[in-house]
């Protein structure tokens, strides 16, 4: 999807919010007229909102370009998830059927309580809607088909969002009778950034009774029984397919081991049948004669890469002692240096580097030079009393032509340089190559922020030869950012094996905007370690005086 699309997308989405909170008018219609504007815009959206242009279009107020601009760099905004989450879970889905209007999605939720996608449809079937003046059977036919063509559509959860499911899904089952064990399984558990299926595996005393109590729970979930696999499939009580495996006690680790899969791992490593009675996964990997490996490295790519980089990686987040590029309200941040230094004390993290949008980011409230000196004095008071080491760094905007927006002799001002790509997506590949690769060559480089420019399952990565950049960051001592925001994930897992190869760093870094956000950082833990990265490959587990070796590198020569 464009950045047009998904801005036309949250816009109109943003207004059918506001309209069922029965917020003002002016307001919503605000945000609805700003949908069609921009609809009609010729030009790129991002580069009107990078260049400015984007002022002077007739409809598009600072509140609406504050939206946009939040939008473009974060792949979400603050204010739009605070109402969504203010409304029942699914009347934005229901608000995605065409045909229902805002005035009838909210006359459902009055009338008969009809919070989501699910219970609509159960409704219909069940001919309830025709008690409400302005619904025919007609109507409910025709909801029924959108139904089903948003349900084909919609297949994939980003990892957070599937984790914390399947995690409310583990806890609710956890208070059967019938269950013994439970935990989750297959991609959640290998950590892929995008999943298809929640896969739990459940040990339980009773099969028949364990069914009966599942039905009673998931009232409006279509359950599948495949008795050949022991699995039970649920389908409309979750945003995607949840699918349960059932065992006996003495079964679960093998059920376990074999649902994590992955396919082309396990087809690799097991030959012949498993026995079943173990009572760990360290048991099975003995059995199989080979050296365990954690769930997440579980992948093909484990065994394309080069022997000595199929160690199991040894990232914790108990371990990490830096937090590196986040944000804060001195730019578009929700919260001041003060609160997200604290919360990262609190968290365990040893030193930090602040590092707020630089001035070419006009969009996200970046820092002129002399709001870069006015920071620094405020990041001196703080940490004067904080306890931890803060950096004062800056995420500078890579300008098409490949350099930095502050001169050289400026740019001396920060500790932490990190470099990024924010607007003029659509160069050719070559272009784009060149125009990172001279950010690398850049003296002042500490690391490539966010290198491909992704937002899963909404923005497509740029145009972008990675291998090369890849080289550049090796070559030129720049670590490549594992932008732990679960929107991005951006380095690909799939390119950490050559990354490593070549002797490339990395820095795991949350690129936080509140408080909330720093707490990411264990999703780009949980990637990292898919690609078998260790702690001496990371530039935020370096102790303090090691990071401060790292700054100077360029000088030294010494990583």
């Amino acid at each position: 999807m464009s950045f047009k699309k998904e801005a036309i997308k949250y816009l109109e989405n943003y207004a059918d919010i506001l309209e069922f909170q029965g917020e003002n008018r002016f307001k919503i219609n605000a945000f609805r007229g700003a949908a069609n504007t921009i609809r009609r815009l010729d030009a790129e959206l991002e580069e009107m909102l990078h260049d400015g242009s984007i002022t002077n279009v007739k409809g598009i107020g600072k509140g609406i370009q504050s939206f946009l601009f939040e939008l473009l760099d974060n792949g979400s905004v603050k204010e739009y998830e605070e109402h969504l989450g203010s409304i029942p879970e699914g009347i934005l889905d229901i608000l995605q059927i065409r045909g229902l209007g805002v005035k009838k999605v909210k006359l459902l939720y009055e009338e008969l309580n009809i919070k989501n996608i699910d219970e609509l449809e159960n409704a219909c079937k069940n001919n309830r809607l025709v008690t409400i003046k302005g619904f025919t059977e007609k109507t409910e036919e025709k909801i029924q088909e959108e139904i089903r063509n948003i349900r084909k559509h919609s297949k994939y959860a980003l990892l957070n969002r599937a984790e914390h499911v399947g995690a409310s899904i583990v806890e609710q089952l956890k208070t059967l009778n019938s269950v013994e064990r439970i935990e989750i399984s297959g991609e959640i558990r290998r950590g892929l950034e995008i999943i298809s299926k929640i896969s739990i595996v459940i040990a339980v005393n009773d099969i028949d009774q364990f069914k009966k109590e599942l039905i009673t729970y998931y009232k409006h979930s279509t359950i599948t029984a495949n008795t050949s696999k022991n699995t039970l499939l649920l389908e409309g009580d979750f945003p995607i397919p949840t699918e349960l495996y059932l065992c006996n006690e003495e079964n679960f680790v093998k059920v376990l081991f074999e649902t994590t899969g992955s396919q082309e791992f396990l087809s690799s490593l097991v030959k012949d049948k498993l026995s079943g009675a173990y009572k760990t996964e360290l048991d099975i990997f003995k059995d199989i004669n080979f050296n365990f490996v954690i769930p997440e490295m579980r992948e093909k790519e484990y065994f394309d890469a080069p022997k000595k980089l199929r160690i199991n990686s040894d990232l914790e987040i108990s371990n990490i002692k830096g937090l590196l590029h986040f944000h804060t309200d001195f730019s578009d941040g929700q919260n001041t240096l003060f609160e997200m230094v604290e919360e990262a004390k609190s968290m365990g993290f040893e030193y930090l580097a602040v590092s707020d949008h630089s001035k070419s980011a006009f969009y996200a409230n970046g820092l002129n030079e002399e709001r870069v000196l006015k920071q620094k004095e405020v990041i001196k008071s703080v940490a004067d009393g904080s306890g931890v080491q803060i950096f004062h760094g800056i995420e500078s905007d890579i300008l098409k032509d490949g350099s930095l927006d502050y001169s050289d002799d400026f740019m001396k001002n920060f500790d932490f340089v990190v470099a990024s790509v924010h607007s003029q997506f659509n160069l050719s590949e070559e272009e784009m190559t060149k125009r990172i690769i001279k950010a690398i060559e850049n003296p002042h480089t500490d690391v490539l922020g966010h290198p491909t420019g992704r937002l899963l399952l909404s923005r497509q990565p740029y145009r972008v030869n990675i291998k090369k950049i890849i080289d550049a960051c090796a070559m030129n001592y720049v670590a490549i950012e594992i932008n732990a925001s679960p929107h991005r994930l951006d380095l690909d897992w799939r390119n950490y094996y050559y990354a490593r190869e070549i002797g490339c760093k990395f820095s795991i870094n949350p690129d936080a905007h509140s408080t909330a956000g720093i707490h990411d950082v264990e999703y780009g833990i949980k990637i990292a370690r898919k690609g078998g990265i260790q702690m001496n490959e990371v530039i935020n587990y370096l102790s303090l005086n090691d990071f401060k070796k790292y700054l100077n590198r360029k000088i030294t020569k010494n990583l």
